[in-house]
């Protein structure tokens, strides 16, 4: 299998980004995006197709396995998972790979997603203590849970931009998760919380359900959340 790859590379975060081509070949039929860039990346003298020296590409990973979201990237212009994108897969002529662009860029395919923790950290996103779930709560703590914290709903959204007060689907989701599971003295304050940064800013496009590499339920916790700390309070003012 042969591919063309077109990565946008840029040497650090005030560095002018430029375009390198580069051509791979491997004899993996399920080959990745991301087994593609660690192959690159081990070959020694390697050249772009002008004959120039390519660099080391840098790029996220972890777990490879598509649970830890850190290699998350746009692939052909849309977000996804370079460890979930397989080669034979890419429509175009060519792997295009650029990094997210709603964060600043770090190098190359790296960007900064501090963005994302911060507004865990301003909405109190985390148990003080041990709590005990029914049932029906267990189930949407669950799908809550599976969030990657990948940033690929973000980039799709378009009500979200970094330093701005919408903290988008990834805040919601672990968000939806403590609605469920917070003691009643600090439910308040996550409602509230929940109205100035997610609910009044989210125009219900739903693009993060359709782009989520983890395949959360999005709608589900969006209603189930909505319900819980909009609707309900409310109705029963």
């Amino acid at each position: 299998m042969k591919a063309r790859f077109e990565i946008l590379r840029q040497s650090g975060p005030e560095a002018q980004p430029w375009t390198q081509i580069i051509d791979y070949v491997t004899d993996n039929e399920n080959a990745t995006v991301a087994t593609a860039l660690a192959d690159m990346n081990r070959t020694p003298g390697l050249k772009d197709v002008e004959g120039k020296p390519v660099g080391h590409i840098h790029w996220e990973c972890s777990c490879l396995q598509k649970k830890c979201g850190a290699c998350a990237m746009r692939i052909g212009g849309v977000p996804g998972l370079a460890c979930d994108k397989k080669l034979k897969d890419v429509k175009g002529d060519a792997v295009k790979l650029e990094p997210l662009k709603k964060f600043p860029v770090v190098a190359d395919l790296i960007v900064d997603r501090s963005a994302l923790y911060e507004n865990l950290k301003d909405l109190r996103a985390w148990l003080d203590r041990e709590v005990q779930l029914t049932e029906p709560q267990t189930d949407v703590a669950y799908e809550a849970s599976r969030c990657l914290q990948c940033g690929c709903c973000l980039e799709v959204c378009p009500n979200f931009m970094p330093g701005e007060r919408f903290a988008g689907t990834a805040a919601m989701a672990p968000l939806s998760r403590l609605i469920e599971a917070l003691p009643r003295e600090r439910k308040s304050e996550l409602y509230r919380a929940y109205g100035k940064r997610f609910y009044n800013g989210c125009g219900k496009s739903l693009a993060c359900r359709d782009i989520c590499p983890a395949g959360l339920d999005v709608e589900k916790l969006l209603v189930n959340s909505n319900a819980i700390a909009v609707w309900k309070r409310f109705f029963n003012k």
